[in-house]
This record gives structure tokens, sequence and C-alpha cells, in this order.
């Protein structure tokens, strides 16, 4: 084994890493750094610091990312109107690599020559980690304890806290709970029932959004104002970009906005199920594609909805530190420029939907488009000899005996 000095851990405080933090202890016999990223996952993080100084941590870090996570990750991502398969707005794949950049700082930080995680060897978070460390700093090693140690069940995670003294919560002891995921963008459930896509999700898998069935049954009206693609803006009100996402998780999650029961391709090979709740993301996606169909040009529009499949694909992948994903991030900013103006969105039973939108940069004339008597002069006229090209290479087919 290649003798480690020093290890930054990504650390949540729960059973699985604290078994990892234990086990990296012992088998690498060196001094072992905690990192727990705050990205609004809504749990108390103390635990996690106890937890660690429980095992002999000396340097435990904690560090609120929240801001950093929905300014520089989130809201770039939403520029793109990025979903994955047609649906998955990304939530865990976004916060992957904010998760790699702050261990590599750490590491350099503190002289430590690598960085461990608790992904899995069938799931794709061990991708975007493992990526993304690649890219910031290929000569830090990483440590993926699942892929390496010889623990292959549930029941053996337990006789291994037990026999370290690792304090195992009375919840923790029975039936593995669900896979739960959480930042501030959204939450994810995986395994036990939900392994079987033929049936229903239970109704306690829901954490962040009512049942749209249940939820009121009056519309609320809603106004998120953008500069340059950016939501910058509730009902008027200024916000900083964590806190924007914070009020519309809220707004969303009581009419039941976000919930999505998704099959996806996993990048390893396989498929899985999960259900994904984003309230606030959803909201964000709607209304920045209301703003934009009024402020970008239709081919720049279209544009961008070809190649963001291909974007979207590249952060879940774990792409997000690749040379042609800033390439794309640079070719989406600059559509950007003008995407600027108030949205207002009604909020009913599961459902965003647009009802309004201005800007002072849109390109829509209500005078050119009206069927009424126009100032702007338009001659119909002109329109025939646009049939007549666009046309014309139908009429040669046709003759040919195309059909």
């Amino acid at each position: 084994m290649t003798k480690i000095e020093k290890i930054v851990l990504s650390y949540s405080g729960g059973l699985d890493t604290s078994i990892i933090l234990k086990w990296l202890q012992e088998t690498y016999g060196c001094e072992v750094v905690t990192f727990t990223a705050d990205l609004g996952q809504g749990e108390e993080l103390e635990p996690a610091r106890a937890n660690a100084e429980m095992v002999g941590v000396k340097d435990i870090r904690i560090v609120d990312l929240r801001e950093e996570f929905v300014s520089d990750f989130v809201f770039p991502m939403l520029r793109a109107n990025a979903l994955y398969e047609g649906q998955y707005l990304l939530g865990t794949s976004i916060a992957r690599p904010l998760i790699a950049r702050h261990l590599v700082g750490i590491a350099r930080e503190v002289g430590a020559d690598a960085v461990a995680h608790g992904a899995t060897g069938k799931g794709n978070d061990q991708i975007r980690f493992e990526l993304a460390v690649n890219a910031l700093d290929p000569s830090i090693k990483v440590i993926a304890p699942w892929r390496q140690w010889n623990i292959r069940s549930r029941m053996q995670l337990l006789e291994y806290a037990e026999k370290h003294r690792i304090p195992v919560p009375s919840d923790k002891r029975g039936e593995a709970p669900f896979s739960i995921d959480a930042n501030l963008l959204h939450t994810s459930t995986e395994g036990k029932s939900l392994e079987n896509p033929a049936e229903v999700a239970p109704d306690h898998v829901y954490q962040r959004t009512v049942d749209p069935v249940d939820a009121p049954d009056t519309p609320e009206i809603i106004t998120v104002g953008f500069e340059r693609g950016d939501p910058v803006s509730v009902n008027g009100k200024p916000m900083t970009p964590a806190a924007l996402l914070t009020e519309l998780n809220g707004l969303g999650g009581r009419h039941g906005v976000g919930r999505l029961d998704l099959v996806e391709n996993r990048f390893i090979g396989m498929k899985s199920r999960g259900i994904y709740e984003t309230p606030g993301g959803t909201i964000l996606l709607a209304a920045h594609r209301g703003i934009e169909s009024i402020t970008l040009d239709r081919a720049a529009a279209h544009l961008k909805d070809e190649i963001m499949p291909r974007y979207a694909e590249l952060i879940y992948n774990g792409f997000w530190f690749a040379p042609e994903r800033e390439m794309l991030q640079a070719l989406i900013d600059h559509s950007q420029a003008f995407v600027s103006g108030e949205v207002t969105l009604r909020l009913y039973k599961g459902s965003a939907s647009v009802i309004s939108r201005a800007s002072p940069c849109s390109l829509y004339s209500a005078d050119l488009v009206t069927f009424e008597e126009s100032t702007i002069a338009f001659d119909h006229h002109d329109a025939e000899g646009f049939i007549r090209l666009n046309g014309l290479r139908l009429r040669s087919w046709a003759v040919r005996g195309g059909r």
C-alpha cells in the first residue's frame, strides 16, 4: 500500500463516514482531517464535530458553503436551463464539484497528500469526486474505502462500529433506511422499496413538498426578478443567492411544486430509480425560460436548447471542471447579457406556471405581431417570396418523385 502522510476526508458525521474515518486511521496510520460542507442540507452539523473529536481528530473543518454553492454552481447551471435526460435538475451532481474543490483546497493548506470520500462503487458520486480532483490537482491521491475494504453488508458495518465503539443511533440499527442526499437545491431519496420501479413511492419519502392533492386550493402569485440571467429578487425584495433559493423552496414546497419520480441512466452503466424534490429549482427553471422567451434571439435560444443536453450530461457525469464544460459555459453566459426583467408565476397544486413576463431588454414587439392595424411597416407580400425560397428544395424533391 502506498504510504500516505495525511488525508482529508469528506465527512458527514453519519454512520458510514464515521466508520470510514476510523478505518482510514487504522489502515493508513496517519492523521485524518475532516471536512464537512454545509450546503443547506437542513441538518445540525455540530454532531459531526463531536463524532470526529471522539475518535481523536484534531483538525475538524465545518464550512458554510451555501452562498458559494448557489452563486457559483447552481446559478451558472440554471442559466443553461440544464436538465439531465429531460427531467432531472442535477441537485446531487452539481454539489460534488464544490465539495471536491474544498477538499483539494484544504489538502493543499494542511499538506495532505490524499483525500477520501464515502461514495460507493456502484454510484455516480465516486466518479464526480475523483474526476474533479484529477482536474484540480492530479498530484493528490484519492482513497475510496468502499472500493478497498471487505465490508459488503450493513450488518458488517454495524459489527465494525460495535468493535470500535462507534456510536450507532437506535434508528440506524434496524432495516437500512432510504439513502438520502440533501442540499439547498434538492432532496433525493433512493433504496428500499424505491428499487422496484413498479412500486408507488410511499408518502413518507417526501420531505420538502406537500402532496399536490393536499396543497392549498388557492393559487399563490409570485414574481422573480432577473439580472443577466441570474435571479436577484422575489416579490420585489432583493436577496442573496442562498436566501432567494431558500425562499422559493418554502413557497414551492407549500404548493407541492418540484416532485419527480425518475428512473435514470447512471454514468457507470446501470439504471436507478430516485425520488427528487426540487421546489425552488423548478420555479427558477420556469421563470428563467420565461424571461429568456422575450429577451433571447430565436437562433440564440434554439442553440442553447441544442447544447443543453450535452451540458447537463457533462455535469451529471462529473465533468464540471473539464474544458468542454467551461467552453459551453462561456457561450451560455454570453447569451445572458440581456436576460433581465421580471417573471410572474402562479403556484398551484404542484405546478409553477409563468403567467406574465416583462423586461427593459425585451425583443417582443406587440406592434409588430398584432393582427390589428400596426404603425410598423410590414409588407405581407414579402411572405410570399420567403415561402417560395424555402419551398424551392421541396419542389425539386417532389418533382424527382421524393415521396
